[in-house]
């Protein structure tokens, strides 16, 4: 695809979508989950456009705040009935997003670049929750490195 997704529009649906009014999971975890994928894409080579639609939709279909582990699957399942409507990205790229989103919460890594770059952005944020960032878990090398550095 030539253009990059209007991340305005895709923003506002996203929001609409969130149910938990008040969530540690909600649009301003999203912010600081984008701002940790661009720095750590910096690093790292992900595609940046995969890495701030994961920020947008990773938890927007969370149903609370506690114990979900379908959570990323339902917003993966989310995007891709709106994909027709919504994203215009290549079909690799959907493919980045769509994995990246569905097995997030899942606690594993990544080899993937652009995948792994998600995740660790995701985590680095863990702190809004009270947990430390344990930097083993993390599938980057920027971002084991990035958890070491706020953990000192």
């Amino acid at each position: 695809m030539d253009s990059e997704p209007d991340f305005l529009a895709l923003w506002k649906r996203a929001q609409r979508e969130f149910k938990l009014k008040g969530s540690l999971h909600g649009p301003d975890h999203w912010r600081r989950v984008e701002a940790n994928g661009v720095l750590l894409a910096e690093q790292t080579g992900a595609d940046l456009i995969v890495v701030r639609l994961f920020a947008l939709f990773h938890d927007c279909k969370r149903q609370n705040d506690d114990d979900d582990p379908e959570h990323g699957r339902r917003a993966a399942n989310f995007l891709s009935e709106q994909r027709p409507n919504l994203l215009s990205i290549s079909d690799n790229q959907f493919a980045l997003l769509r994995e990246a989103t569905a097995y997030h919460a899942d606690g594993t890594t990544h080899h993937n670049p652009t995948i792994g770059t998600c995740w660790d952005s995701d985590r680095l944020d863990l702190t809004r929750c009270g947990l430390t960032p344990a930097p083993q878990f993390f599938s980057t090398m920027a971002g084991r490195a990035e958890a070491r550095k706020r953990k000192a």
